[in-house]
Formats: structure tokens, C-alpha cells, sequence
């Protein structure tokens, strides 16, 4: 047949949606790229190289498909997405290799395979009336296109359940959805019972496959039950149907949260060869992370600022937020505590914290303060050198096991921050006031570079972060201090007992989801005492409340968040350890447990 053979009216909101939608993404994805950074377009350049492309198809496969760190969160949930993602992959890949076996490598137009079906029965049945004959491994197909549709079918129906009960699948909330989200929502869920009932009034008209066993039975209900005249209307209109539901969701998936689908995969290319983010949140990859959001919700329950009834500056919301308005709701953007839980949560990967970061940048920063008033720090020459921070000077108890730990190890050391007055720059980066901080880091980093240090320590997460990843201290090797102590215990400089303690340890946010350091920690802390492990640890931990992060959080919800942040970890041991000074002044003002530093302890049982 001839080309054009294969065409009915039904099939043009189909093809229109379809050039529609890769008009659209075509657009999007070369504006993206045309706007990273000139930094950026050169690591772009990696994610063709084999070994690159190999991790990305890989990864896209694990999570855009099949979902796996969706199915860590809940089964059930994992179960719905991988249903419906790589149910409608296979159905699509499956059917267009079934019209190769009918057809052989021939040109088709891009519906042909969607309603293959369709066509097979008019052509053999309506035209030319002859006997169906069939075609190689034709009852393989049939029974595994029926398979497939099931299989996508349980996933619409648990898409269904899930709007009325997502506690079933895990979730306390789910998203608050805009216009674009509801249209393209509601056409995705009519799509695939539509097909079941045009593949299904397809064979009560024409005979069909005795390997139907879904469409093929439902077929022969129809036939019994309704006039047979009515058949062939109401199998074409459940053809428009089908095609017509389809051509909705593709116009209405670039502007909901269904662009994911799409963007998902590009980021996961991108980012596997390097891409970082920069500071201007209109960047192309800030952009393509902003898309690749699929507001699944998932970030919502882990957000500890629903406890004190903030319900509107979730990952979730402010991705919302930033990718359809023009301006910004500032509520949304500083009233965040930025511990990284959601960050850590994301199926996607999406980097929520450096995008808040960056968009505290972008739209805090004009009057930002003039901090060049400040002196130049001064330190004596050394290998190692001890940053204590504000935190720690704020609490001595700390800074006093720290100067007993380096004498006690013989470490020759100097201060960079010996009497305070010395800034990291990251609560001006936390405010969005890059230019500031940067004043600061030129400063420090001079000192540092000076002091002809070659391992710089510091107490605090919040400092070590910032010095790991802002200052550039090439040569110089940043520890925490609980990587440092257990060095120095492991390389036979530091002595120490162990105590019979059962002690619980909290993992500091900067310090496990927003640095990865969980591991070394726990390590330290089994060599001195009985590590118990609380209900929520590692990168699952709950933040303190205490954080630097939120601009906006009154001292008694910040108060509220640590109480429950104590009772969820449950410490049923003797002591609770931590491993900030934050952490530890804001677990100690509830006064529930016993609260010290990893550092104090060490120092206990030298």
C-alpha cells in the first residue's frame, strides 16, 4: 500500500500534537544549551564521549524508566511510575517492531505504529475481504502488546488511587497542581483506557487474534451486547478518542509538570559530563534542572518546616514558583532552613539547594554589604591549620578538644581564627550575598595560602563546605575535623580508650546531605564508644532547625523543629553526638537528652 494508505481523519490531533510537542522541546533544548555557560558548553562537549554516553543511557534506563530510587522510597509508588514510564516505553518500541514483522523496513508515517491495530484489520477485512492469513510471530506479539497494556493500565488505575489516597503509597501530601498539571494530567489518564476501547470495539467489528485475550474478549462482550450497526460508529469514536487524548497531553506536556518525561533524560546526559550549576538561575542548566522537576511530592513530607505548618516553600513548590512566574515569591525562596533533605530525596537528582542558593543570588543580591572594611586575617607559618568558625567560638567547649586533640597528637598547628572575627563567607552565600562573601574568601583564602598550610581543618559543616567547594585551595586538603581525628587515630598519633557508653549520632546537614561525609563519623565514634543507630540517619537524617539557611524562621519554631527532630531520632542512649556546633547549641535548649560534639568526646578518653 501506498503511503498515504495508512491515514485517517482520527489520527490528526495525533500528528499535530506530536509535531507540536518536538517543535517545542526541539526549541527548548537548543535555547538551554545555547545559554549555559562558556564553561559549561566545554563539559557539554564530554557527554558525547562513549564512555559518558555509556553512564547516561545507563542512569536513564535506572531512573527514568524503571525508577529505582522511587521504588527505595515506596514499592508501591515505584511500582505506579515504572508501570506507566517504561509500560508506555515498551508499548512504543514493542509496536513499532511488530509493523517491521507485518510490513518489512518500509516508510510509515509516525501514527502507523500507535494505531497499528487499526489498520491491520481495515486492510485485510474491509478492503479486500479476504481471509486474515496473518504474519511471523504474530500470537507472540499480540499476547505481549496485551501484557503491556495491562501492565500500563494497573499504573493508571494506581495514578487514580494515589490522588485520593497517597498515604497508601507512602506520601502524607501531594502536589498542588496549575492548570497546565491538571490538563495534561487528565488527558494522560484517558489515554491508555481509550485505547483499551478502541483496540477492543476494533475487534468486536472486524475478527480479531484468538491471542486477545483482553481486547478480544471485551470484544466479543460489545458485539453481544450491543447492536451490531452501532459497532463500527462507536469503534471510531473511540479511535478519535484515543488519538484525540493523546494529541492533548503532548500540547499540554511543555507547560506542566510532565516536561519532565522529556527533560529528564537530557539532564541526566548533561550532567553526567560535568555540568555544574552556575550562579544565574536563568542559566540553561538551572533551566533544564527547573524542567526536569516532576513535582512527584516526594520532597514534600521530608521538609521538617511542615511540622511548624510552613507548607508553601517545599522543593516542590518553589520549582513551581520559579519556572512559571516571571518574579519570585521571596517566602519561597528565603524561608528554607537548606538542609538538603529534599535534595537528597529527589528521584530526579534535581540540585533544589543549589538552585535556592543560586536564586538568593539572583534576586537578593543588588544591595548587598560592602565587607572590605574588614582586616586581613594573619597566621603563623604551618602544615596544618585549625579554622574553628563563629559556630565554634560560640561554643568553646569545642574549641577547647580540639587544641587538647592537636597537643595531645603533637601536631604543630595554627589559627586562622584564633580570637574570632574571621568569616567563612557562607551566611552570605546562604543570603544570596555572593559579592560579599567574596570579599571574604579572597581575604581568608590569601591567609591560608600564606600560612603555607597543606591540611586545612575546620569544626564546623557549615565552614567546611564552603572551603571545600568555593575556595579553591589547590594543594591544600580540606578535612572536617571528624575526618581528622580519625586519622590522627588511625596513623597511631592519637591514643584513646573506649567507654561504656551507648551513644546516638546526628548527622549535621551540611555535613551529610549537603557534603556526603556519613561514614567516617560513625567510624570515630565506634573506636570511643557504643554507636547506636537512630530511626533516621545518614542521608536520611533530620536537620537540628537550628540552620542559617532560613532567613525568615522565628526562634520558637526553630525551637519546635528541634524537639521533634530528638523525638524522631528516638536517642534511647546516653548521650546524643553530633558533629556542629550549630546542631549542638540547638539540641541543648530543649534540654531532653544529653547533647556533646564528636571532638568533646574524643577528648573525654585521651
Amino acid at each position: 500500500m501506498e503511503i498515504l494508505q495508512y491515514f485517517e481523519p482520527f489520527a490528526i490531533p495525533f500528528d499535530f500534537g506530536t509535531i507540536f510537542l518536538f517543535a517545542v522541546i526541539i526549541y527548548k533544548f537548543l535555547k538551554w544549551i545555547f545559554n549555559l555557560s562558556n564553561d559549561n558548553k566545554i563539559l557539554f562537549a564530554r557527554a558525547f564521549l562513549p564512555h559518558n554516553i555509556f553512564l547516561s543511557l545507563k542512569e536513564i534506563i535506572q531512573e527514568s524508566l524503571i525508577h529505582n530510587k522511587i521504588f527505595k522510597t515506596n514499592t508501591l509508588l515505584g511500582y505506579m511510575h515504572t508501570s506507566l514510564a517504561f509500560g508506555w516505553f515498551l508499548l512504543i518500541v514493542v509496536g513499532n517492531i511488530e509493523t517491521k514483522f507485518y510490513n518489512g523496513i518500509s516508510l510509515e508515517l509516525p501514527h502507523y505504529p500507535i494505531f497499528f491495530k487499526y489498520f491491520l484489520y481495515r486492510e485485510h477485512l474491509e478492503y479486500d475481504g479476504t481471509s486474515y492469513e496473518g504474519y511471523p510471530l504474530e500470537g507472540f506479539f499480540d499476547v505481549i502488546m496485551e501484557l503491556l497494556l495491562v501492565f500500563v493500565l494497573s499504573g493508571v488505575f494506581l495514578a487514580y488511587y494515589k490522588r485520593f489516597n497517597s498515604k497508601k503509597f507512602g506520601m502524607k501530601r501531594t502536589t498542588k497542581l496549575k492548570l497546565g498539571d491538571r490538563l495534561a494530567m487528565s488527558a494522560l489518564w484517558c489515554i491508555f483506557p481509550l485505547r483499551l476501547l478502541a483496540e477492543s470495539f476494533n475487534c468486536a467489528v472486524f475478527p480479531h487474534s484468538p491471542y486477545y485475550f483482553i481486547t478480544g474478549n471485551l470484544g466479543d462482550l460489545f458485539a453481544n451486547i450491543i447492536p451490531a450497526p452501532a459497532l463500527p460508529h462507536l469503534s471510531m469514536m473511540f479511535w478519535w478518542m484515543y488519538s484525540t487524548s493523546l494529541g492533548l497531553f503532548f500540547i499540554a506536556l511543555p507547560f506542566s509538570r510532565y516536561m519532565h518525561i522529556i527533560t529528564e533524560p537530557l539532564l541526566i546526559f548533561v550532567r553526567t559530563a560535568g555540568v555544574k550549576l552556575e550562579k544565574d538561575i536563568k542559566e540553561g542548566y538551572a533551566q533544564m534542572q527547573l524542567n526536569a522537576c516532576s513535582r512527584c511530592g516526594i520532597c514534600i513530607d521530608v521538609c521538617q518546616l511542615s511540622s511548624v505548618s510552613i507548607n508553601n516553600i517545599q522543593g516542590a513548590y518553589f520549582v513551581q514558583n520559579l519556572r512559571y512566574n516571571d518574579s519570585y515569591d521571596p517566602e519561597i525562596v528565603n524561608n528554607c532552613m537548606m538542609c538538603g533533605r529534599c535534595s537528597d530525596v529527589c528521584p530526579v537528582g534535581v540540585d533544589i539547594i543549589g538552585l535556592k542558593t543560586n536564586a538568593r543570588a539572583t534576586f537578593n543580591n543588588p544591595n548587598f554589604a560592602d565587607l572590605k572594611y574588614i582586616p586581613q586575617p594573619k597566621a603563623e607559618q604551618a602544615d596544618v591549620m585549625y579554622f574553628a568558625g563563629c559556630m565554634t567560638q560560640l561554643t568553646p567547649a569545642i574549641k577547647k578538644s580540639m587544641e587538647k586533640i592537636f597537643t595531645a597528637a603533637n601536631i604543630h598547628y595554627t589559627f586562622l581564627d584564633k580570637d574570632g572575627g574571621v568569616c567563612c563567607g557562607r551566611p552570605q552565600i546562604l543570603a544570596g550575598q555572593v559579592d560579599a562573601a567574596k570579599q571574604l574568601i579572597e581575604k581568608n583564602k590569601k591567609a591560608i595560602l600564606e600560612s603555607g598550610a597543606k591540611i586545612f581543618v575546620t569544626s564546623c559543616p557549615i565552614c567546611y563546605k564552603v572551603f571545600k567547594d568555593e575556595y579553591n585551595l589547590e594543594g591544600i586538603e580540606v578535612l572536617h575535623h571528624t575526618q581528622y581525628i580519625l586519622r590522627l587515630i588511625k596513623n597511631g598519633q592519637l591514643i584513646t580508650n573506649k567507654i561504656k557508653k551507648d551513644v546516638v549520632y546526628h548527622d549535621p546537614c551540611e555535613l551529610s546531605h549537603n557534603s556526603g561525609i556519613t561514614n567516617e563519623p560513625r567510624e570515630l565514634i565506634s573506636l570511643i564508644a557504643d554507636l547506636k543507630n537512630p530511626k533516621y540517619d545518614k542521608r536520611k537524617a533530620v536537620c537540628c532547625g537550628g540552620s542559617l539557611g532560613s532567613k525568615e524562621l522565628r526562634p520558637y519554631k526553630r525551637s519546635l523543629i528541634a524537639k521533634e527532630a530528638i523525638t524522631t531520632m528516638n536517642p534511647n542512649g546516653d548521650m546524643l553526638i553530633t558533629a556542629c556546633p550549630l546542631c549542638k547549641r540547638t539540641f541543648t535548649e530543649p534540654n531532653m537528652c544529653e547533647v556533646e560534639d564528636v571532638a568533646q568526646l574524643v577528648a573525654s578518653v585521651l
